[in-house]
């Protein structure tokens, strides 16, 4: 089985740049480059990884293309570009030379406007992925995802993969309305998930707490989705903030075991290089 890390990132930390990273997650402030990965996914077993933006930058996007192109393990880039400039097919076209941009990504998450997915400007740059036959990346959180349906249902053409199972409020222990919303996204065919960023999304600081929390979450999205439709990723280095890799990693895999041995190889690598195209 090869397996493929879905979604990592590298970045040279400074607080500027990365203010979110606050001091709960300080083992986050120092550099994470490609030397870190291959030590990482070495240890771990894992054959190549999907590297993915931080920063809104083209010069990060340039930067992690670059990268890819000198590491035989980076299987693909999910970059960043201004999709509500007019002259963003320029853009694309110029960051599309690279064969290793697979996806374009915005951190809607982190936007005011809880129905930003809907502007028009925006919808007018996805339209520009899409003759391009490039992916994009929705992250959201969970509240977000009616808007989500909404949003994808303009591009019925367009693939899409949905981040970090759209954040819901494990902390609490809150399912619902987010199973039920995810389920009907999911009906939407050109929809991926990434089983990633799950262990950041639940009290891991908390000794008393237990991984098993997670399995009801990781139940409804391949309930949801289908284990074809759904991919391994690891959030590295953020989930370091909750979990090691290796424990993420163990933690995916057993929660999938009951699955027949090629739905397991869809999860762990099939469904992100069908997805992306790698």
């Amino acid at each position: 089985m090869q397996i493929i890390d879905a979604h990592h990132h590298f970045w040279k930390y400074s607080a500027a740049e990365y203010g979110w990273i606050d001091d709960s997650m300080a083992a986050l402030r120092r550099d994470f480059l490609p030397r870190d990965l291959r030590m990482t996914l070495g240890r771990a077993g894992v054959d190549a990884a999907v590297s993915v933006q931080a920063r809104q930058s083209i010069e990060e996007t340039e930067w992690l293309l670059e990268l890819a192109g000198h590491d035989a393990q980076i299987a693909g880039v999910v970059g960043w570009a201004p999709l509500m400039d007019p002259d963003v097919s320029r853009t694309l076209d110029r960051l599309a030379a690279w064969p290793k941009l697979k996806a374009i990504r915005h951190i809607v998450q982190s936007e005011p406007d809880d129905r930003f997915l809907l502007r028009s400007d925006f919808n007018r740059g996805i339209t520009e992925l899409t003759a391009r036959h490039l992916v994009y990346d929705i992250l959201i959180y969970a509240r977000h995802l009616p808007v989500a349906i909404e949003f994808v249902d303009r591009h019925p053409r367009q693939r899409f993969v949905l981040d970090h199972i759209a954040k819901p409020s494990i902390r609490t222990g809150a399912i619902e309305p987010w199973r039920t919303e995810l389920r009907e996204l999911a009906k939407r065919q050109n929809v991926y998930c990434k089983l990633s960023g799950v262990a950041t999304e639940a009290d891991f600081t908390n000794p008393r707490r237990d991984h098993r929390e997670l399995q009801p979450y990781i139940d409804a999205t391949l309930d949801a989705f289908g284990p074809r439709r759904v991919m391994f990723g690891s959030d590295w280095p953020v989930c370091l903030a909750a979990v090691t890799y290796a424990r993420w990693l163990k933690i995916v895999e057993d929660s999938i075991a009951p699955l027949s041995e090629t739905e397991r190889e869809w999860v762990m690598g099939r469904t992100a290089r069908e997805a992306y195209s790698l």
